[in-house]
């Protein structure tokens, strides 16, 4: 592998030929003579057989035409987002479903729970305890019996507390991992239709229906019809919802992954993550195409990591290995020099043996591999009380080496949520109407702000004054990726506390509550009863192209209650100004940005456009 372990794997044969009762299966048939996909180069004709192995858990299949071993269990990366469409869009057949679950195996993360004896004996048969039986016997042909059996005492000890902790380890790994395998899910066929089954009858290529909220992905999975709110904390440890939106169908040999500026992720549902709510798009379904199964999802890595660990080569270890090293030396040395003085001084032979192996006992310490255990132990036990789970218990001793600890985000050290403290709206008598404008926030422990650009007097909110009408209104009403979740508004607290600010409420069009103006399923934002007048009813927020971190802002295309789309972009100031006109730029934009940025506000920019549109907002791309 990677780190260049070597180890040996048997070969398994899988036979086709084990599907003949469902489905008479020739050399011929069409759905193996495409070449394209692994799957059918695996295959072995005309005899059916696909030659596989299985490495730390996952499956290779021997690739006759490129003569090496592939893995196997997820979708090609080289498709391109048209073909995933054309392929997979309409489901697989029931006959292409049985020859993936023969090859791919089942989309299962079983861990398996490991017999105490498994781990007494990987454990006893470690160096240090094989070197203290040694000590021990020969403490006891020395009638030396108080220090052996105190070393025995200790060993005892210090194994089974260790073979404990692993046994608990893996207990609770196990029943973390088995949900996993009994979730069930609604599967399109290409002639059977809609069908629920075990999600562990997955196989890559499958058309997932998402239906409803509060659902637990067991696979990685291409959403490519409708949008979904995920909760991703599983494998981020972020609290704030992520909107996924529809792998868009291009007309493009470039692989999916690739063919957009945006992250790939934007568009994949990753195992182990809950969808709290899954929207459709014109069809009114959530069509997703599974990606990947079993051990070579996201969640699937996650726990492959924790089964087997990369070897940290750590600058603590060479050194422990150099010191003992030293002591072996050392040791080596004194019973040469032993030998020899009672050799000359005429001690009987087996005097001389246990004097010389005696030096070694000593220079060798045998409690040392104890007392270090011990010491472990103790340390992990001090983590699980302020909730740390250790994977891996020998890196505590390297983590007591550690100097500098540096976080990625503000969010981990300071406290949740954020103040807002003002808006400066831009200037609409100035010699150009600007098209652009800034939002900017802060942590509680400082300060938040949000202008825009036209530089006018800064509107405080903490005043009580509404703010008047215009296209910044609007846009901190509408351009956010909230989500309305049993009747409470979900999502970022910055999005939060900028439509909070706006005193507006949001609202769903759908078919039993439709609101005029607006097309169905659409999230709408409309002034509360208490609001100040404004001259629209409401902004219907037809599509999203949620925050990235690459890109550097979110869109968002709306339509004012029976009257203008607009687009409204929010992100990075410099970023948004990138986009917008550059006559529209106030020339004292950096300065004005700099006034504020030094001061430790979060500064956001805000940008609109009026759109003429012919055709769906789906159709349109980022």
């Amino acid at each position: 592998d990677e780190f260049q372990t070597y180890s040996w794997k048997k070969v398994v044969w899988i036979c086709l030929s084990a599907l003949n009762s469902a489905f008479q299966l020739i050399p011929d048939h069409p759905l193996i003579t495409d070449e394209e996909y692994i799957i059918n180069r695996a295959i072995r004709k005309p005899d059916l057989k696909v030659r596989c192995i299985k490495v730390q858990k996952i499956r290779y299949v021997w690739n006759n035409l490129e003569g090496q071993f592939q893995k196997i269990g997820s979708l090609e990366d080289w498709l391109s987002s048209a073909k995933i469409h054309v392929k997979f869009g309409s489901g697989l057949t029931t006959e292409e479903q049985e020859i993936r679950r023969l090859i791919c195996g089942p989309n299962t993360i079983d861990v398996e729970i490991t017999p105490i004896w498994k781990l007494l004996i990987k454990e006893v048969l470690n160096p240090f305890y094989i070197f203290q039986l040694f000590s021990v016997c020969l403490w006891f042909s020395e009638d030396y019996k108080e220090y052996a059996f105190a070393i025995i005492i200790m060993s005892i000890i210090s194994i089974a507390l260790t073979v404990y902790d692993l046994r608990e380890q893996s207990v609770k790994l196990h029943h973390l991992v088995e949900s996993h395998n009994s979730i069930t899910v609604s599967v399109c066929e290409k002639k059977a239709g809609v069908q629920e089954l075990e999600s562990r009858f997955l196989v890559p290529g499958d058309l997932l229906i998402l239906t409803g909220n509060k659902v637990q992905m067991p696979c990685d999975a291409i959403l490519i019809d409708g949008s979904c709110v995920v909760d991703e904390g599983m494998l981020t440890g972020e609290s704030i919802p992520v909107t996924k939106t529809p792998l868009p169908k291009m007309d493009s040999s470039v692989p999916w992954k690739t063919q957009s500026e945006a992250d790939y992720k934007r568009h994949v549902l990753f195992c182990g993550t809950e969808v709290i709510q899954a929207r459709g798009a014109c069809s009114g379904t959530v069509k997703a195409v599974v990606l990947q199964t079993g051990f070579n999802t996201a969640k699937g890595d996650l726990v492959r990591s924790i089964l087997y660990p990369k070897p940290m080569n750590f600058k603590l270890y060479r050194d422990a290995i150099m010191f003992l090293l030293c002591l072996v030396g050392t040791a080596t040395i004194g019973m040469i020099y032993t030998l020899c003085v009672y050799v000359l001084s005429g001690e009987p032979p087996e005097e001389v043996v246990k004097k010389a192996l005696d030096v070694i006992t000593i220079a060798v310490p045998p409690a040392l591999p104890a007392a270090l255990t011990t010491g472990i132990i103790y340390a992990q036990r001090r983590l699980k009380k302020r909730g740390i789970f250790c994977i891996s218990p020998q890196r505590i001793n390297v983590c007591g080496q550690l100097n500098l600890v540096c976080f990625d985000k503000t969010g981990t050290l300071t406290r949740d949520g954020l103040d807002l403290w003002g808006v400066v709206p831009c200037d609409r008598s100035g010699m150009i109407t600007s098209r652009s404008s800034i939002l900017a926030w802060r942590n509680r422990t400082k300060a938040l702000s949000l202008f825009s650009f036209s530089f006018q007097e800064v509107h405080n909110f903490a005043s009580g004054k509404a703010l008047p009408w215009g296209p910044l209104y609007a846009a901190m009403a509408s351009c956010h990726s909230l989500i309305l979740l049993d009747g409470t508004i979900h999502g970022d607290p910055l999005d939060l506390k900028m439509f909070e600010a706006t005193t507006w409420e949001m609202v769903v069009s759908g078919h039993d509550f439709h609101i005029k103006g607006a097309p169905a399923c659409a999230m709408v934002v409309k002034p509360c009863k208490p609001a100040s007048q404004v001259p629209v009813a409401g902004i219907a927020i037809l599509h999203q192209f949620p925050f990235s971190s690459a890109l550097q802002r979110m869109t968002v295309i709306a339509q004012e209650m029976g009257g203008d789309w607009l687009a409204f972009m929010k992100g990075a100031p410099e970023r948004v100004a990138s986009f917008c006109q550059p006559e529209t730029v106030p020339t004292s934009f950096v300065s004005e940005l700099q006034i504020y940025t030094t001061q430790g506000f979060r500064v956001i920019g805000l940008a609109y456009k009026k759109l003429e549109m012919d055709h769906h907002t789906t159709a349109l791309m980022r």
